[in-house]
């Protein structure tokens, strides 16, 4: 699921912002909310996800021109010898300008722009960071590459790595990431077979696929602490030109990684009713990589509780119940952290959360990443 319309606005606004020398200029006041403008981003010229299409890899981990944005998605839960818990986010988005782009003559002149967030929990020290940056595709400040794979905007990157891995390097303000993710299961094809319909229209998809569990080696320094961890990481991938349809204000996202290695993601897309939009969906992935479709009606979430940044004064839910009756799993979910909110050009919140409950009836217990947006006005 991951990003929707509110990257394809703060890319419109990062254009902006860097067209005017700003890499890291600060946001409105109080954010924009995610369904600011919604409807009004024309797609005449841009390509649309229609029809399921054949995936490719390791072409896919690359970009796919004519769409109007994409964005690769990395979160991961880690551990150091002592026990002391981590997570982690490194997401880069890449916004086409216009459908109809052409070749500039200045060197500073560009038809992509790109944003990154880069956030660390320490769940040792209850502590978190989160960073954002903007960078224009030209001089070789930002950009993505297929063969080999690269996305990088400044010294923040994701590149290919040996046996089909990928590695991960971000640094800001004290805070640094260095980690190698092996490839783990095969790709998931989400939704259709890889097409994930966000709405009733024609086009209001993305190609969506994840990699579940990548088994994650490296380094995570704050600070004068530098700590060699593992663990296991998640990626996003999409593209696509839609935004939200009116009425769907934000979503709640789920990754989880079971301990008995499966993995369960769903995802909540909300309506301003109050309702869950019926193009809310799932996947359940098995312990040898087979994965099976999941629909609005074969699960259930419930929030056990709710947290109101200090900063933002969004009220967000914090705590979860969640049942997939077919598979008889009955799943608690906690943030590591309850303030894990990034607030830059838009607030939403991410973090890190520990899964216990019962699979069979039996006791089982995991880790994964939530994502939560559209919530900027409840707290008015």
């Amino acid at each position: 699921m991951k990003a929707l319309g509110h990257l394809t606005l703060a890319l419109a606004l990062a254009a902006a912002l860097v067209g005017c020398g700003e890499r890291d200029a600060a946001p409105p006041a109080g954010g924009l909310a995610v369904a600011d403008m919604l409807g009004s981003l024309d797609s005449t010229g841009f390509q649309r996800a229609v029809d399921p299409r054949d995936f490719r890899f390791p072409e896919d981990h690359g970009p796919h021109e004519g769409f109007r944005t994409e964005w690769w998605y990395y979160t991961g839960n880690l551990t150091e010898p002592s026990g002391r818990r981590f997570g982690y986010q490194l997401t880069f988005f890449k916004n086409l300008l216009a459908a109809d782009a052409t070749e500039r003559a200045s060197d500073w002149g560009a038809d992509q722009v790109f944003m990154a967030h880069f956030a660390v929990t320490d769940a040792g020290r209850e502590r978190f960071f989160a960073f954002e940056r903007f960078a224009r595709r030209a001089l070789g400040l930002a950009g993505a590459e297929g063969s080999p794979f690269r996305v990088w905007l400044e010294d923040w990157s994701a590149t290919a790595s040996p046996g089909g891995g990928m590695r991960l390097r971000a640094a800001d303000q004290g805070v640094e990431l260095d980690l190698v993710l092996d490839p783990g299961k095969p790709p998931v094809l989400q939704g259709d077979a890889g097409l994930s319909r966000k709405g009733s229209g024609e086009g209001n998809a993305s190609y969506y696929y994840s990699q579940t569990r990548m088994p994650t080696r490296g380094r995570i320094t704050i600070g004068e602490e530098s700590f060699e961890v593992d663990g296991a990481s998640w990626m996003d991938r999409e593209w696509s030109t839609s935004v939200l349809e009116e009425g769907q204000i934000g979503w709640d996202w789920f990754s989880l990684q079971l301990a008995d290695d499966r993995e369960l993601m769903v995802y909540v897309i909300r309506r301003d009713d109050g309702s869950a939009d019926p193009n809310s969906a799932g996947t359940l992935v098995g312990a040898g990589g087979d994965y099976r479709r999941l629909s609005r009606d074969d699960w259930r979430l419930e929030a056990t509780g709710s947290w109101t940044s200090p900063e933002s004064g969004a009220r967000y839910p914090a705590g979860w119940k969640l049942s997939v009756p077919a598979a008889e799993l009955e799943l608690e979910i906690e943030p590591l952290l309850a303030g894990q909110e990034l607030r830059h050009t838009f607030s939403y919140w991410e973090g890190a959360v520990e899964v216990s409950g019962a699979s069979r009836g039996e006791p089982i217990d995991g880790r994964g990443y939530v994502e939560l947006t559209g919530y900027q006005d409840s707290g008015s």
